[in-house]
């Protein structure tokens, strides 16, 4: 009993499947695509707050450049006047502190540079230093700037400096930058002494014009007021930890202070200095950057709903309209393979019917072998007796002929039923091609019908193939003699060879008349004899023969053409090396 064909009603389910698969995609792929939009867009803004913090930072130290490069001028230029000096070379040290007090006057007062009228700087300190390091005492104090003995200490920095230092110091309650310059000597320029001044820092908190806090970091700690203790502490541990971990060069990143999100920038104030290392520290506020990233993210979420609902219902629309074509597609589909079992069954019985054919091929060509040898001997004892007359000999020898037919018939259908059974095994050796035909030519000549036939030879001196002779010559002969019994009198038969490669290339060819282009296709095929071969002996074996046997040898062989009186069949065969012997 067949199946009913199947029809879009039992197949329910594919178009809301194809839908649902559909919308997933979609939504995914949507909101891939809002999700890498929104960190790029976050990335930007992040991006640009970055330069928009480093721009002000850039201001500001800019100016700070200027600031510090007229005082460390100026520090210069006290350092070497007349009279300090003198009073250092002469060893007068009690001349000392009374002309610094005329000379640093103007500093110690505030009043500005004569060089530069727009800078003006207040020293809140200066001490002297000796070629030792140590600290000149002034007889006056409070004249040259109130300091704890402590404090005055850690004026020293280090080794007697060659060239200007530059450091902080965090004393008395309050925050102090020190410039150290030496004072050469005017006759061998060694340092004999060094000046020191105390001012008032960079300043703490947010600089006019700016968005961020700026603070100092010095002896471990950090200097900056709007900071709660705890939370300087916590700043200072990260940037010790900071610099020992990638040293003390320039750098910024991000912490969180009091919940909110900051990035934190950090400078080395005072680098190759003898001091102790002091570090300018800016913390910008990252809370608008948060809010401007939480609200591009709602827009996002937003937008993801509205795509998410359009895309809901262009799903729809689409999975209705691709899975009409879809479900007819599967119905035929499940026609074809109902078509495709019942080919299959068919196909299965004609392999069946093609074997017990064969089969019965081959057990009747062995079982008409004998009789036909046993009628062949008796024909031909007859034949030989002196009983016949003339007219029954005829007779008698027209029938012996027609028993080497019916052998020669045989042989073919035994020889076809073990290459169909896959029993013919060749045992392919070099072979020479060259000889076989010419034998065939010299029969050729021997026959009445040869004799006014035209062969043109265009073989070279050796053609070796590789093949079994028996094989290789029923090849050549049917072939050959194809050319000459479907050749007209005072025809040509042409025979050419030439190598290609690995394979040897034999075509022949013969005028005659032509086979006709809707028989072509099956000249091949057993026991097919067209129009050609009508009035011509034969049985539609030989062809098909050949081209098995071609095949057998890793060749092959096919129709070239036949129009205008003239047919060419080509054979292909595997090309060999001659032997080393003969």
């Amino acid at each position: 009993m067949n199946p009913a064909p199947p029809t879009a009603a039992t197949m329910p389910g594919y178009r809301t499947k194809l839908m649902v698969a559909m919308m997933v995609v979609v939504s995914i792929a949507t909101a891939l695509g809002l999700l890498y939009s929104q960190r790029n867009l976050a990335e930007s803004v992040r991006a640009a707050f970055e330069r928009e913090f480093r721009a002000e930072v850039a201001a500001v130290h800019a100016a700070q450049a200027v600031r510090d490069a007229a005082l460390a001028e100026r520090c210069r230029m006290l350092a070497t006047k007349p009279r300090l000096r003198a009073a250092l070379e002469d060893n007068a040290l009690d001349l000392l502190y009374p002309s610094a007090r005329d000379e640093l006057a103007g500093i110690m007062a505030g009043t500005a540079d004569p060089d530069s009228p727009a800078m003006a700087f207040r020293a809140e300190f200066y001490r002297f230093l000796d070629a030792r390091g140590a600290t000149i005492p002034p007889p006056d104090r409070a004249a040259v700037g109130a300091l704890s003995p402590a404090a005055e200490r850690r004026l020293r920095p280090g080794a007697v400096p060659a060239r200007p230092q530059r450091g902080y110091l965090a004393a008395d309650g309050a925050l102090h930058e020190i410039l150290a310059i030496p004072i050469p000597s005017s006759e061998t320029g060694e340092t004999i002494a060094v000046l020191v001044l105390g001012f008032q820092p960079l300043a703490l908190g947010r600089p006019p014009g700016a968005s961020f806090e700026r603070g100092l970091w010095l002896d471990g700690r950090l200097h900056l007021a709007d900071l709660r203790a705890a939370e300087a502490a916590a700043v200072a541990e990260q940037i010790a930890t900071d610099i020992v971990a990638r040293g003390a060069g320039e750098r910024s990143f991000p912490l969180e202070l009091g919940g909110a999100p900051c990035l934190l920038f950090y400078k080395r104030l005072n680098p190759d200095s003898s001091y102790p290392p002091a570090g300018e520290v800016c913390i910008y506020p990252l809370a608008d950057l948060a809010h401007r990233q939480h609200v591009l993210l709602g827009q996002f979420a937003a937008a993801w709903a509205v795509l998410l609902l359009g895309s809901f219902a262009a799903s729809r629309v689409l999975a209705t309209r691709l899975s009409r074509p879809v479900e007819r597609l599967a119905i035929d589909s499940e026609q074809n393979r109902a078509e495709l079992r019942r080919t299959e069954a068919a196909l299965e019985m004609s392999q069946e019917e093609l074997e017990r054919t064969a089969r019965f091929s081959a057990n009747a060509s062995h079982q008409l072998k004998t009789p036909v040898a046993v009628l062949r001997t008796g024909l031909e004892d007859l034949l030989a007796s002196k009983k016949l007359d003339h007219e029954a000999r005829e007779e008698v020898s027209t029938l012996v002929h027609q028993t080497f037919r019916l052998s020669s018939v045989i042989e073919d259908l035994l020889l076809l039923s073990r290459l169909d059974e896959g029993r013919l095994q060749l045992e392919l050796a070099p072979l020479n091609l060259v000889p076989l035909i010419d034998a065939w030519l010299d029969d050729l000549s021997t026959l009445p019908e040869g004799r006014d036939l035209t062969v043109e030879r265009g073989l070279p001196g050796a053609l070796f193939v590789l093949g079994e002779r028996r094989y290789t010559t029923l090849i050549l002969q049917n072939l050959l003699e194809n050319a000459r019994k479907y050749n007209r009198p005072g025809g040509r038969v042409r025979i050419a060879a030439s190598v290609d490669g690995a394979e040897v290339r034999l075509v022949i060819g013969n005028t005659g008349p032509t086979i006709p282009p809707e028989s072509q296709a099956h000249i091949f095929e057993r026991f097919h004899r067209g129009a050609v071969a009508e009035n011509k002996p034969g049985h539609g074996l030989g062809l098909n023969l050949a081209r098995e046997l071609a095949r057998l040898h890793r060749g092959d062989l096919r129709l070239l053409r036949s129009s205008d009186d003239w047919t060419e069949f080509a054979v292909r065969l595997v090309r060999a090396e001659p032997p080393a012997t003969p």
